[in-house]
This record gives C-alpha cells, structure tokens and sequence, in this order.
C-alpha cells in the first residue's frame, strides 16, 4: 500500500480558536473513521505560519536561520493526515471527507 499526506491549508490570517463546535466535531469524526478503517498512520496539526523558523542554505555554504514561513503565500499547511491507502483513488476519497470537514482546501500526495 502508498502512503499518502491529506495536507489541509489555511489563509495566511487562519484563527483556530474560531473554528466552531460543530467543525472540531467533524475532524473527531473523521479520525475515528479513518482509524476504523486501518488507513491513518499519523495525523498532526501545525502551529500558525508567523511562528515558523526557515533554514537555508546559501551559495557559500553558509547556513541562514530566518524567523517566518520558508515560503511567502497567502495560505500554508495548517494540519495533516499521512494515510495508508490502496490507490490514489482511496486516497482522494479521505481527501474529499477531510475537506468537508475542515472546510478548507486540501492537497494529497503520494509519498515516493
């Protein structure tokens, strides 16, 4: 089986205290089903963008450490699912049940 990552993304602006009962209730739900049914190996969420810290390496070799997101965008990877799954198909499945659930856009990829 692939595993794939269900990487939810929020604005850059993103409040999670302000996501509602009835969401937090969803993403419960979801997790049970997904542990059902053997397909979650991981699930993690990240805290906001603003407190990330970059690394670089330079054209030197110099190594720069940067406060802030590596990317400038106007939306970043606020959670994710590392999920074991028989097809893309399987995969895409979950993915569209966690962007029901998170009501945010969401990406799946197969790991290599």
């Amino acid at each position: 089986m692939t595993q794939y990552l269900v990487a939810i993304h929020h604005p850059d602006d993103y409040d999670a205290s302000a996501e509602g009962e009835a969401m937090q209730r969803d993403i419960r739900a979801l997790n049970v089903e997904m542990k059902a049914a053997g397909v979650r190996v991981f699930v993690g969420g990240l805290a906001p963008a603003k407190s990330a810290v970059s690394v670089r390496v330079k054209p030197d070799g110099e190594v720069l450490v940067t406060d802030g997101p590596y990317m400038e965008t106007k939306e970043h990877i606020g959670g994710f699912w590392v999920l074991e799954a028989a097809s893309l198909e399987e995969a895409l499945a979950w993915g569209r049940k966690a962007a029901i659930a998170c009501r945010a856009p969401v990406e799946v990829r197969a790991f290599n």
